[in-house]
This record gives structure tokens, sequence and C-alpha cells, in this order.
């Protein structure tokens, strides 16, 4: 970073859940297995618009552990990364991990609720975190968020999810979430 350059501001957006919907089994949201049942919330192209315009980074922050447990193809994974790049031109970089997990023998920095994805994007971005968001659905959102040292904002999807760490924001919908952000950041 030059010697008057300023550390720019992000969103971290989680994937399921929060960019596209996901399927709920017994309270528990399980994200897309096929390309073809990637489906964005309506209201996220013209949210990350809005983001944009107040000129935040956008960058994707997103577990993939079925990668890591093998149900799951890399290739797969990217297809659906490739489609939602396609719908949302305005994303400027997906941050994944495809470990499973210490339970699975692949324990890492960068699996959510770690904070690994968020200050590797920071580093090769310029990113201050104390200036940034992460909009998720899920306790390991909150937790990395905090984790970095940025602001959190949850979605509530009404799925069995118990927070350990409280969100500075809870709101309804992504559309509520990009508000509360603009809002928060005096914009």
């Amino acid at each position: 970073m030059g010697k008057h350059e300023v550390a720019r501001r992000a969103v971290f957006l989680d994937r399921d859940g929060v960019i596209n919907r996901v399927a709920v089994r017994n309270g528990t949201p399980h994200p897309p297995f096929h390309v073809e049942e990637l489906e964005l919330y309506e209201d996220v192209p013209d949210g990350c618009a809005q983001l944009k315009a107040a000129n935040f980074l956008l960058v994707v922050i997103t577990n993939q552990p079925d990668v890591g447990r093998g149900t799951q193809s890399r290739e797969a994974v990217e297809a659906m990364h490739l489609k939602m790049q396609s719908a949302l031109p305005l994303l400027d970089r997906i941050e994944i991990c495809y470990h499973a997990g210490e339970r699975y023998g692949q324990p890492c920095g960068c699996r959510k609720p770690q904070p690994g994805l968020i200050l590797r994007a920071a580093a090769e971005l310029n990113i201050d975190p104390k200036r940034s968001y992460v909009i998720g659905d899920r306790w390991r959102d909150v937790d990395c968020a905090r984790a970095a040292g940025c602001r959190a904002i949850f979605i509530q999807r009404g799925y069995k999810e118990n927070l350990r760490e409280a969100a500075d924001f809870t709101v309804a919908n992504f559309n509520d979430a990009v508000s509360a952000v603009l809002r928060d950041a005096g914009l």
C-alpha cells in the first residue's frame, strides 16, 4: 500500500442463504448441488448495485465443505460461481474454502468462522476490515466478522440458527441488509 493510499471498504457476502436460495431440511440450510439449482434472491442484483455505487468492494466468502468431504465436485462449485458472476458482474472477488474442517482431518484458517477468507481478500485488495461489513445468515458468518474486525449483519431466514456472538444488525432480507450498511456507513 502506497504512503497516501487509503484502505478501501468492502461488503463480504456469504453465498448460500444470502446471495442464493438454499434448501432447508430439518431446519438446516443446504446449498444447491447442481448449477441448475442456483437461484439468486430477487433483491440481490439491485442491492449489489447500491453497494457498488457507494464505493464498496463486493467480495463473496463461502465455505464449500462438500468438496472436502468428497460429496461435491470442485467443478460443480466453479460452474455455480461462473453463473453467479454472470448474473452479478459487480462482484470483485469470490473467496472459497473447500476444506471440510477438523472433524474430517482438514483444519485450516480459512473456513468460517475463521477469518482467513476475509484477511486474504483484505491483504490482496487493500481492504480495511474495520470499515467493512459481513452479510450472512449463519452463526459462522457473524463469528467470522467478529474475528476479522468487521461489522456483522445477520439475515434471519427462519431456520434453526443460534448465534454465538451478537450481530450489529439483524434483518429480514438482503435489501434490508444493504439499507443497514448504507445507514451505518452514513450514506
